[in-house]
């Protein structure tokens, strides 16, 4: 007699082995983070019943870890960005956004969203979410006060100001201190629960997919109590289940230049099961090999004003741009060592207010004396820092155009940084591979055909965030609630 297989993510249930349905609705949806809430609400408001089985025993996914910056903006600006005296246009958010994923960009989905974004804006003030008409302008990862709107990303920074006009779009929730994930999800939470036709399952794991005899997606199946139930699924199934930063076995396979990472960014959940059930079901996963990971070399401010160097004692990168495009072209070195040098008046706050953890390397009374202590080839960082303080006195830096905001001579004393992934220093990340799916959600195989009653958004999903050196703060939970939205929009109407 043979062993019943085990469930397993990567073997979809065939419909003819459904001994009984156990449960039934229109809609189901797989993991209550800001992407499945959103999609709940939405495929609800449209009619639809919804169930949404979810693995942890409370509500929250990786939204609820987050800072939940939202990144928005266009069509003239939401009303934050209007009361704050910016005006962003439509054509300007799709450009920066275009160039931030580079040639990975989906013109599509990136499209749709700038378009959509301020309306979505909307749609969140009318949910209960807090913004306060207030700008945040000093250069921080995210505001500690209750102000909403900053600059969150490289809009400013070389190449992209000369590709769009800059614009602040990152938008806090009215809070203080990092606790945006958890009130945002409080209210998404609180909006599901006044929803009759929406019922949630905690501490309940999807499994598998169930498909019938024309590989339509019909159902899932899921362990809830120790015991296999069978869902049916007369809409179709939404994956909303994560990412896959906290399967080391993925990440080796799929995004090893992520493994030079320190913290992964995330909730127990990101284990990449509702991408492996997508791809059992014939969608395509794109993208994988990509991954936020960054370097918070700010705050304070003030070391934005020093310079990237590698081993060699040459800049690599115009030292103005967030956090996460340093933290990219950092892991493309060859070099054994990155050091960031500043000046002992820049370094200030350092040891109290960063989140880098980046020991010193070296300090100095000349340069000279910085580059003995670094072991560096004698005058190669003095050939650099020469350069650097002419292009400073000129207020043009000719190499990596850094804005002349943060162009400052570096005088001595001086400080170097080790910021050398693996010594010390604090590299948190996260995957942006997924299934490939259309602005609405539809999950689609290689051939970009679509995966009959299959949806995905969220990090499940391949959004609009493509990679690290473009990211913006805001864009995940931006791109999680708004490809939500999109996705169960579409599986409530789909069939109307």
């Amino acid at each position: 007699m043979t062993e019943k297989a085990k469930t397993s993510p990567v073997h979809p249930r065939k419909v003819r082995d459904v001994k009984q349905w156990d449960l039934e609705t229109d809609v189901a949806i797989v993991g209550f983070g800001g992407a499945g809430g959103c999609a709940a609400i939405e495929a609800a408001d449209n009619g639809a019943e919804v169930i949404i089985f979810e693995l942890a025993s409370a509500s929250g996914g990786s939204t609820a870890l987050s800072s939940a910056e939202i990144y928005m903006g266009g069509s003239g600006g939401t009303r934050v960005q209007q009361a704050c005296g910016f005006e962003d246009d439509t054509e300007d958010m799709y450009n920066y956004m275009m160039a931030s994923a580079g040639p990975q960009a989906d013109a599509a989905k990136i499209r749709n969203y700038c378009e959509q974004s301020a309306a979505h804006f909307q749609w969140l003030v009318d949910l209960g979410v807090p913004f306060k008409d207030s700008f945040h302008a000093q250069r921080a990862i995210m505001a500690l006060t209750d102000d909403c709107l900053l600059y969150t990303g490289s809009e400013k920074a070389w190449p992209f100001v000369e590709q769009a006009k800059p614009c602040p779009r990152g938008h806090n929730l009215e809070v203080e201190g990092d606790n945006g994930g958890p009130l945002f999800m409080k209210i998404i939470t609180d909006n599901v629960a006044s929803r009759a036709n929406i019922a949630v399952h905690y501490e309940t794991r999807a499994l598998t997919l169930i498909i019938d005899e024309d590989d339509r997606v019909v159902g899932l199946v899921i362990r809830q109590n120790q015991q296999e139930l069978n869902i049916r699924a007369r809409g179709g199934v939404l994956l909303c289940a994560g990412g896959f930063v906290m399967n080391e076995e993925m990440l080796h396979k799929y995004a090893p230049m992520l493994t030079q990472g320190t913290q992964p960014i995330g909730n127990p959940g990101d284990t990449g099961s509702g991408i492996l059930m997508g791809m059992a079901a014939g969608g395509a996963a794109i993208n994988m090999h990509e991954g936020f990971v960054s370097l918070p070399f700010y705050p304070p401010a003030s070391l934005t004003y020093g310079i990237a160097i590698t081993d060699r004692g040459q800049r690599f990168v115009n030292e103005d741009v967030y956090h996460g495009r340093l933290g990219a072209f950092a892991l493309r070195q060859l070099s054994q060592r990155l050091y960031l040098v500043v000046s002992v008046e820049d370094y200030g706050d350092y040891e109290t207010m960063s989140y880098l953890g980046a020991p010193v390397a070296a300090t100095g009374d000349s340069v000279a004396e910085l580059e003995a202590e670094l072991g560096l080839r004698a005058d190669s960082l003095a050939h650099t820092v020469a350069l650097y303080n002419e292009d400073c006195a000129a207020g043009k830096d000719t190499l990596f155009h850094k804005s002349a905001e943060w162009l400052k001579p570096l005088e001595p004393p001086l400080v170097a940084l080790d910021i050398t992934p693996g010594r010390g220093v604090f590299v948190p990340y996260f995957t942006l591979g997924g299934l490939d799916t259309l602005p609405t959600g539809e999950v689609v195989n290689a051939q970009r055909e679509v995966v009959p009653g299959l949806y995905a958004a969220g990090r499940t999903a391949c959004g609009i965030v493509r990679r690290a050196e473009g990211y913006s703060s805001g864009m995940s939970v931006g791109d999680a609630t708004f490809s939500g939205r999109l996705a169960g929009r579409q599986i409530a109407t789909a069939g109307a």
